[in-house]
């Protein structure tokens, strides 16, 4: 089946859970290091979590936009990476973030669902939305990848 088929993005999203797993497990990647973890991965969208703590503080002693940046860029990528064939790979070249409240180092666990909004041959295109407990919206972005293959 060709790299639009079911099976080969079964295989993809399979592929992205077991590499995000041994990083888990080996204390690499922004999961261990950060704490940002992946909750749903499905064709062209994914959602992770992040709970909030004093390791993410900036000046401010709030979550530092950088850690929120990358919470949302993961999600993105990861959404872009399920839509790509399997020889592809991706690199973010801009990403845009607007931050809409701060957040507390002590809130509870936000949510960042991210989807794709184009996947073309050279470029894709993604946003991303980071939501309190409560619903509240955090940030909200957008990036765009360049796809190279293999």
């Amino acid at each position: 089946m060709d790299h639009n088929g079911t099976a080969g993005i079964d295989q993809r999203i399979a592929d992205l859970r077991t590499l995000l797993e041994q990083g888990l497990a080996e204390n690499v990647g922004v999961g261990h290091s950060l704490g940002i973890h992946l909750a749903t991965l499905e064709v062209g969208r994914s959602v992770w979590t992040f709970r909030p703590s004093p390791a993410a503080a900036n000046a401010m002693l709030t979550v530092h936009g950088g850690v929120i940046a990358t919470l949302m860029d993961t999600a993105m990528g990861s959404a872009v990476y399920t839509r790509i064939p399997a020889d592809s790979y991706y690199t973010t070249l801009e990403l845009k973030v607007n931050f809409v409240r701060p957040l507390s180092l002590t809130a509870d666990q936000v949510t960042c669902e991210a989807r794709t909004i184009h996947v073309g041959r050279r470029t894709a295109t993604a946003e991303s939305s980071v939501t309190n407990a409560d619903g509240k919206l955090i940030a909200h972005g957008t990036c765009t990848c360049l796809l190279t293959t293999a």
